[in-house]
């Protein structure tokens, strides 16, 4: 089986950063095409690596390439909202390290069969697993004017959220929307060209459609909470973003749980419960580095950080 070309970014700093210890148990929420997990894999002869993913094509190509590293993993095709409990069915409860990369592979942005991709022509999907019910184009052929419009309000930050949303209604009472290509000459007709060709709007609203298809936010917010409370002492989460939306999800969450409440802060005896439970490692998150965004482009909206359990 032929791997499909992917760069896994900040790869060498986020695996420096999760301090791997040989005997410890990692997970790798965000699998991919295992970039960061066969790193992981060399690193930990004696300890055991789980892996997330929703997609079960990139669970498929990843093993392949992990067999050739060991045999101490597990592949999990699950979403990462579901971390916890399927840790739990795998006897884990308590792990060393936790990464999270989330980003689109670059296969799957690539692949235009798969619907991600606004400058290729291919039916509206968007699914990172494809057996789920909900697509692309059930949401644009299905959901309210208002729900749109504060979907592409809340997760594309875009000012004209509503036009272009009641442009998709009008065009929907017509004929079913069914294509990306399709769904771009809408955006484009209901903001006008000069706009469009000066915001791009269809970037964002691509992103919205692909955020509400598989959740992405509020697996983001779970995840991260139950994987703090799984974390051993001196263990580390590193976490990639590549927007907005989920670098401020990431820093709001690090913050709750690593500062004192304020009803205790200047308290001589804070009761154990209302201690922190991380310490953030980098107050300012890292960034690609020159050489990684001369390799690759897609590295550029990319922040890294860091906490470690107390």
């Amino acid at each position: 089986m032929v791997m499909p070309m992917h760069y896994s970014v900040m790869r060498d700093l986020a695996i420096e950063n999760l301090n791997l210890k040989d005997v410890g148990i990692y997970v790798d929420a965000t699998l991919g095409y295992a970039g960061h997990s066969k790193e992981i894999l060399k690193r930990i002869k004696k300890g055991f690596l789980f892996a997330f993913d929703a997609d079960i094509e990139a669970i498929q190509y990843s093993r392949q390439s992990l067999l050739e590293i060991g045999n101490n993993f597990k592949l999990i095709h699950s979403n990462f909202i579901n971390l916890k409990e399927e840790l739990k069915n795998n006897d884990c409860e308590c792990v060393d390290g936790f990464l999270f990369d989330l980003g689109l592979s670059s296969p799957e942005i690539d692949n235009k069969e798969r619907g991600f991709s606004f400058m290729q022509d291919a039916l509206l999907d968007m699914r990172m697993d494809r057996t789920a019910n909900i697509d692309a184009k059930y949401i644009v052929n299905n959901y309210s004017l208002e729900k749109l419009s504060n979907i592409f309000f809340q997760y594309a930050e875009e000012k004209r959220s509503r036009i272009i949303a009641e442009e998709i209604v009008k065009v929907r009472k017509k004929k079913e929307i069914t294509r990306t290509l399709e769904l771009v000459e809408i955006i484009k007709n209901a903001v006008g060209a000069n706009y469009f060709f000066k915001k791009h709007p269809e970037r964002e609203i691509f992103q919205a459609l692909r955020i509400e298809v598989n959740n992405e936010l509020k697996a983001i917010e779970v995840a991260l909470e139950d994987a703090i409370k799984m974390l051993n002492k001196g263990g580390r989460i590193v976490v990639i973003t590549f927007h907005s939306l989920e670098d401020r999800i990431v820093k709001n969450i690090f913050r709750k749980y690593s500062e004192v409440n304020e009803i205790f802060k200047g308290m001589p005896n804070i009761p154990e419960e209302y201690k922190p439970l991380i310490k953030i490692i980098n107050k300012k998150p890292y960034v690609a580095s020159e050489m990684e965004l001369k390799e690759n482009s897609r590295s550029k909206s990319a922040k890294m950080r860091v906490v470690e359990r107390i």
